[in-house]
């Protein structure tokens, strides 16, 4: 049977060009936003650029507002076209020359390794960065920097979820299966995802699983606009998501719900769980966690008694301390149904950021290599050695993760310049003022952007790199599809890429690179050319867990996008997991037992709230970009607090009012807005706003012991009117 994400191709797409890309008048290419990666056109015309959208498997012809607006950044008036650099003098910003600029940079960096070692210096990336760039940002970091400190916001994102998949079934893809699937599931069960403002075109696939008589699941202590189109929500008190999935599967175990023959042939460590689950009785975890029972019982039933089921967790469930084990514990819950490997069934996440997939998988996570290999295994080392043509023992060991690495930077003994690529931690880390005061303690801050963000605004050097229409490249969606990008113009003059930033800062420095007079064919390159970047990273990739080394542009172009692994060109993509084997070292997926466990930060007299954060639909990650889209800023103009009107009542708070949030880490302000949707013991805010606005001000940096996630969705805080 023809697999439904299969079903269309564009054998007539243009073919890729070379650096830099040519003008074109139209072009097939994707939204720069969120993982789904909708499928769009872009027109050139004398007065703009028109986005169309396009029918691609994921998106099917829909586009959200944020799609809709893309192209408004191309020529936004705050659009960076030269390099800045901090003026010695007055302490401001100033244009410079790009040889400025890279000479303040190389300058800097080499003095301070020559004084304080290699590690001095770390480079911080981000998860929407093409395949292309991940995959060099890791290399120069490795290569020509020498310094294990690198990872990437998609720590902030995927984390928790990759661990526990990794943990279970021996790979982290956050759909291990096409997206198609969740239409044809008899019950979907969706844990702490809010898709209707998150990734409105998936909601489709909602749509079409209840007309076919399917039930819709939603875990979220919101009525969000995905719970109200629920067949039935749950509505725990934040932090206890984990009790909740023992429950589950407590209720399956006692019912006779679980697929013993599945259990026994391909799994291990169930009884172990079993026991563990025996102590979660519907009863306890109501009074722990405020389900109701038969709300339990429901949902169990559902799951235990479909004849196809799928469980999808997301942020709400994951950005925990013990967020590795909530997922841990979905996961449990999924393997005793007999879910994964089975069409129209399994666990997934639903991964976040654009490259979210691909971001993770080739280098710039602290631990990891290219092809998703760990940096520790002396059998990767030498592999990504050999295709990069430096010795095995030249390549760094691991390094902090996301947010230590952020907290140790200007301390005596942590890096004293960053490298910024594709992020915003002003805005989007945990304890954000803490991390503003020590990126302040920095000898040295570069930032690569295209508008002057939060962190920009604070840099030594700003690098003034291309949008996702002036450049060529890949990314991976959530279902693990590698998708081509592709450029309808160059970038502005006085524009490079960060594949050309990099390739500079990789000669300047004096590794080989592309056109050298002395170049030695077997050392280390760094092109420019995105295509030639993604023919090395596939060498790079083959034979490890995320294997590209079939994936090229024109099978993509061809075949609507190539699902990994692949690991050859003749041979068949994957796009369903799981069917006959895990890859795992005995070809089982494992139970692992979990215990539910309070958050870090209860809340108290003086804290006697607590705050959850998230996302709004007309706004994206740390707003950069889309608060200066004037029809986003027009659609979501603030940030607010979200908070129930007993609990306004209380306060003698009406809507409207500006109220004032309180943690121990910090404050924000924003308008109230009252809702009946929320929990009385709860308030949420989006975290899209800077200054007084800042969510992540209050936020909690308890990390996750595992993934090194930070528990951005529950802290304690105190509200006042201001």
């Amino acid at each position: 049977m023809t697999d439904p994400a299969r079903s269309e191709t564009h054998a007539d797409a243009p073919r890729p060009g070379t650096t830099p890309p040519t003008s074109a008048a139209e072009v097939d290419t994707h939204c720069p936003y969120c993982a789904l990666q909708c499928g769009m056109t872009l027109r050139a015309t004398p007065e703009r650029v028109e986005v169309r959208p396009r029918q691609f498997p994921t998106n099917r012809g829909g586009l959200c507002q944020k799609g809709w607006t893309a192209a408004e950044l191309l020529d936004h008036p705050d659009r960076l076209t030269t390099p800045l650099v901090r003026d010695r003098h007055t302490g401001k910003l100033r244009p410079a020359s790009w040889d400025e600029a890279l000479d303040r940079v190389t300058d800097g960096v080499t003095a301070l390794q020559a004084a304080h070692g290699r590690d001095s210096i770390a480079v911080f990336g981000g998860g929407g960065l093409t395949n292309e760039k991940a995959y060099a940002l890791g290399k120069f970091a490795r290569v020509a920097l020498r310094t294990r400190q690198i990872d990437y916001n998609g720590r902030f994102c995927m984390s928790s979820a990759a661990a526990a998949g990794n943990r279970a079934f021996g790979v982290d893809r956050g759909l291990p299966f096409p997206l198609a699937d969740l239409a044809r599931a008899d019950t979907l069960l969706l844990v702490g995802a809010n898709v209707a403002e998150t990734m409105p075109p998936l909601v489709r696939y909602l749509v079409e699983q209840k007309q076919r008589g399917g039930t819709l699941i939603v875990i979220d202590p919101r009525a969000t606009a995905t719970a109200r189109q629920a067949t039935l929500h749950l509505q725990p008190m934040p932090g206890t998501d984990l009790a909740v999935a023992n429950a589950l599967l407590h209720i399956a175990l006692a019912e006779g719900w679980a697929d013993r023959e599945y259990v026994e042939d391909r799994t291990t460590g169930f009884d172990a769980v079993r026991r563990s689950v025996a102590g979660y009785w519907p009863a306890q975890v109501e009074r722990l966690s405020g389900v109701p029972v038969a709300d339990l019982e429901a949902a169990a039933r559902a799951l235990g008694t479909a004849g196809t089921a799928i469980i999808l967790t997301a942020r709400g469930a994951e950005q925990h301390t013990k967020g590795v084990d909530t997922v841990t514990a979905f996961i449990n819950l999924a393997l005793a149904l007999g879910l994964p490997g089975r069409p129209g069934s399994g666990y997934g996440c639903l991964t976040g950021q654009g490259n979210g997939q691909g971001g993770r998988e080739h280098g710039q996570k602290a631990d990891q290599l290219p092809g998703y290999r760990r940096i520790d295994d002396p059998a990767a080392r030498a592999h990504v050695a050999g295709v990069w043509g430096v010795r095995p023992d030249d390549l760094p060991g691991p390094g902090l993760s996301a947010y230590e690495l952020l907290d140790s930077i200007g301390s005596p003994d942590g890096p004293r310049a960053l490298l910024v690529f594709g992020s915003n931690p002003v805005v989007s880390a945990p304890r954000a003022g803490r991390i503003q005061r020590r990126l302040s303690d920095l000898d040295l801050l570069v930032v690569a952007d295209f508008v002057l963000s939060e962190t920009a605004a604070m840099a030594d050097v700003v690098l003034p790199t291309a949008q996702w229409a002036e450049e060529d490249g890949t990314m991976t969606n959530l279902e693990g599809r590698v998708l081509r990008r592709r450029a309808l113009r160059p970038p502005p003059p006085g524009v490079r890429t960060d594949l050309a930033v990099i390739a500079e800062l990789a000669r300047r420095l004096g590794v080989t690179g592309p056109g050298m007079a002395d170049a030695d064919a077997s050392g280390p390159t760094f092109p420019d050319d995105p295509r030639l970047v993604f023919d090395e990273l596939r060498r790079a990739s083959a034979g490890g867990i995320a294997d590209y080394a079939g994936v090229t542009w024109e099978r993509i172009d061809a075949e609507n996008g190539i699902f990994w692994p692949c690991p050859a060109p003749f041979r068949p993509d994957t796009p369903r997991l799981f069917t006959t084997t895990f890859p795992t070292v005995d070809g089982r997926a494992r139970f692992v037992p979990v215990e539910h466990r309070p958050a870090a930060e209860e809340v108290c007299p003086d804290y006697p709230l607590y705050l959850t954060t998230g996302r709004v639909l007309a706004q994206y990650q740390s707003g950069a970009q889309t608060r200066r889209v004037a029809p986003l800023r027009t659609a979501a103009p603030n940030a607010f607090l979200e908070l129930h009107p007993d609990l306004a009542h209380r306060l003698g708070v009406v809507d409207g009012d500006e109220v004032r949030i309180s943690s121990r880490r910090g404050e924000m302000r924003a308008p109230a807005r009252l809702s009946d949707t929320i929990r009385v013991d709860t308030v949420f805010a989006p975290f899209h706003w800077a200054g007084v606005a800042r969510a992540n001000s209050l936020t909690n940096d308890a990390l996750d012991p595992t993934s090194r996630m930070p528990e951005f969705k529950i802290c304690a805080v105190r509200v006042e009117r201001a």
